[in-house]
């Protein structure tokens, strides 16, 4: 299917909801509430964008809610999972052992967060101890910080609340899939809950030699539920073993044509351990019209991957270049976040006052070794092999090239901010912020013996304005920024060369609507212009001097919708079009107009769950996009793609619940992501988990 189909299938099922969803109808969702038949896919409210509790229609910015609820029914498990149903947000491979969004034509790593403090190591983070992933579209440092070029993506974590969980699960698939979950909580008194969550994974996968192993567990204690002071601790031990599967190479300006299992490089050689401890410990107190709130995450994380991997396909199509490296990174997260919320009432206006402020500490260790072919001693960092086994038949031996990192560094961040959420009369709504961010780099080159040290004083502001002609009708404009120090996203690209440039900087404008259709159905359309300032580039009239420049200008528009239809069918949809480019020339290779990679014009994506009776329900979905490039070169490109998923429910009893859920159903091939233009991902074939859930 193409977009423009796929587009037309979503418009449909959207005007299909408003016109059924009318007062007079007797399914209208209102009259629904009863056991059996949740508002499974009513986005909640986000806990994140505003920093005070505010309803998703009174946030001036684009957000997707993906609720646990969805997570449950399309069996999600990982970030790239819940980015197929998030409108204008893509994945990129990572390196086949990352989390890399693309977000409004900005790739990221590091823009990840748990319950709105940063998680921002490359990993790939688990969805089982979520209750909502909250993607907030476009930079906002007001809110979140440095980063967030093109939005950011907060995890909300299952905790303590005093309310009754015992849920056990278990899924097995094809490829040797095998996964199980608990989620046991309770309340211990009137004002002490305790809960935990935990998981175990094993699995194989459609590609030769290829494997995973993830651990989870994350307990949670919480006091004075119902009082006035709440205080809320959680942890987690999170550890991921994996092969790292880096793809398949391209040629003559597409995916080469090959089989699909088929591994280029060497499995046993490539893999990822990532380890990951966290603490988090809230604080809230209630006072009269005010609330006063502490925040502390405190995470260490230990990440190792080492891949033997595909290069280029030589002129004749016949060998493929095969090299290796490896990487070691330890960090450790100290932030903490106070902020102080108040209600001020003067006749018809009334303020909501949140005034803040932010420290945090990171201290990061990377070491990076090149793999050599041959002997040891060999200089040779690269070899052919065959195409049709691109496997090297040298041995590989690690050591530090003249150029590989071995760095410490520490970043530390204090931060204050104010933000005012102005409501005039029952129809207008201003919102005015603004954020002041001191961030320093102290950073040690252990290979030259180099020490920089880079200070960044910004100030990010916040405005938007909402108009409500109705309770359940907003029309809203709102302007945003955010930076990117020269140290990266990930603290680790600092050189003397780049040490006093600005830090990049980003601007996103965005006009939106949203709309309360029934009780359980929303909609929303957004549409914006994102732009990228301050890139570094070579001034072509004196190359040892750089250039900062308005380089990158990303415009869409991105609609969805999601909630219950009538009282047994429930949906999800969404549409984004994207125009991504270089408006000024980055090289002589990298012209103006080059279109941004991983940014399909077209995307979209459908999916309903219908409750034929209350034993016995379908779901039934497709999500797409159109033909991306793979890199800034413009000379490899992804086909575009539709693919297709369903899904079995079956109540067997009050406490079991089977469900099987079938994955590209049409067994379609399609190339999911890149990570440049030879590192290819070939979206996997037709999958069958099926689950067991146990509820008491």
């Amino acid at each position: 299917m193409h977009a423009r189909s796929l587009l037309a299938l979503s418009l449909t099922m959207a005007l299909s909801s408003v016109a059924q969803a009318s007062p007079e109808d007797p399914a209208v969702l209102d009259k629904i509430e009863v056991k059996g038949f949740p508002f499974r896919y009513q986005a909640s409210d986000p806990s994140s964008a505003m920093k005070t509790e505010t309803a998703l229609k009174d946030t001036p910015q684009a957000i997707t809610v993906v609720t646990e609820q969805q997570i449950d029914d399309q069996a999600l498990h990982g970030m790239s999972d819940i980015l197929r149903y998030v409108p204008g947000v893509g994945m990129a491979q990572g390196e086949g052992h990352r989390d890399a969004p693309v977000m409004r034509g900005n790739a990221s790593t590091g823009d990840f967060f748990t319950d709105g403090i940063r998680d921002d190591v490359q990993y790939f983070r688990d969805l089982y101890n979520v209750s909502q992933v909250e993607v907030l579209k476009g930079p906002n440092a007001m809110i979140f910080g440095r980063g967030g070029s093109g939005g950011v993506i907060n995890r909300v974590s299952k905790q303590a609340d005093g309310g009754h969980h015992q849920s056990f699960s278990i899924q097995a698939g094809s490829a040797d899939f095998l996964r199980t979950e608990a989620d046991v909580g309770e309340a211990l008194s009137d004002t002490v809950a305790y809960r935990f969550n935990a998981m175990l994974e094993n699995a194989g996968s459609f590609r030769n030699d290829v494997s995973s192993n993830l651990r989870g567990f994350a307990p949670s204690l919480a006091f004075g539920i119902d009082g006035n002071t709440r205080v809320v601790l959680n942890a987690e031990l999170f550890t991921d073993t994996r092969t790292v599967d880096r793809g398949i190479p391209s040629y003559l300006g597409k995916p080469l044509n090959t089989g699909r299992s088929l591994f280029f490089g060497n499995a046993q050689d490539s893999t990822a351990d990532t380890d990951a401890a966290s603490f988090d410990a809230l604080i809230e107190h209630d006072m009269d019209g005010a609330v006063l709130r502490n925040r502390t995450r405190i995470a260490d994380y230990g990440k190792f991957y080492q891949n033997v991997y595909p290069g280029a396909v030589n002129a004749g199509g016949t060998g493929v270049e095969i090299l290796a490296y490896n990487i070691r990174t330890d960090r450790t997260n100290i932030f903490n976040q106070t902020d102080y919320v108040v209600d001020i009432i003067r006749g018809d206006v009334t303020h909501r006052i949140v005034v803040g402020a932010e420290l945090g500490r990171q201290n990061t260790a990377n070491f990076r070794e090149t793999g050599y072919f041959g002997a040891i001693g060999s200089m040779q960092t690269s070899e052919l092999v065959p195409v049709g086994n691109p496997v090297p038949t040298l041995p590989v031996h690690f050591r530090q090239s003249a150029s590989d990192a071995d760095n410490q560094g520490t970043a530390e961040t204090a931060a204050v901010y104010v933000q005012d959420q102005i409501h005039i009369g029952e129809r207008w709504q201003i919102i005015a912020g603004l954020r002041f961010d001191r961030f320093t780099m102290d950073f040690h080159n252990q290979r030259s013996g180099t020490r920089i040290e880079t200070t960044d004083n910004r100030v990010s502001p916040r405005a938007g304005v909402i108009y409500r002609p109705s309770e359940d009708f907003s029309v809203y404009a709102s302007y945003a920024e955010s930076f990117v120090p020269r140290a990266g996203e990930q603290l680790a690209s600092l050189t003397p060369s780049t040490a006093n440039l600005a830090p990049e900087a980003f601007a996103n404008a965005e006009i939106g609507m949203k709309w309360q259709l029934s009780k359980g159905l929303f909609t929303s359309v957004a549409v914006y212009q994102l732009d990228r300032n301050n890139v570094a580039v070579t001034d072509p009239a004196n190359p040892t001097q750089t250039l900062l420049i308005d380089a990158q200008r990303s415009r869409g528009l991105e609609w969805e919708i999601g909630g219950n239809i009538t009282r047994n069918l429930q949906i999800v949809a969404g549409y984004a079009y994207q125009d991504a480019e270089l408006t000024r020339a980055l090289s002589a290779s990298i012209p103006a107009g080059t279109v941004l990679p991983l940014v399909p014009e077209h995307s979209g994506y459908v999916w309903g769950r219908w409750d034929i009776n209350k034993k016995w329900g379908l779901g039934l979905g497709i999500n797409g996009r159109g033909t991306v490039y793979t890199t800034t070169s413009n000379k490899v490109s992804l086909p575009g793609f539709s693919r297709i998923d369903a899904a079995v429910y079956y109540k067997a009893s009050e406490h079991l619940k089977l469900q099987a859920n079938i994955e590209n159903l049409a067994d379609k091939r399609y190339y999911a992501s890149a990570h440049n233009d030879n590192n290819i991902s070939i979206g996997s074939p037709r999958e069958v988990k099926l689950s067991a859930h146990l509820d008491f």
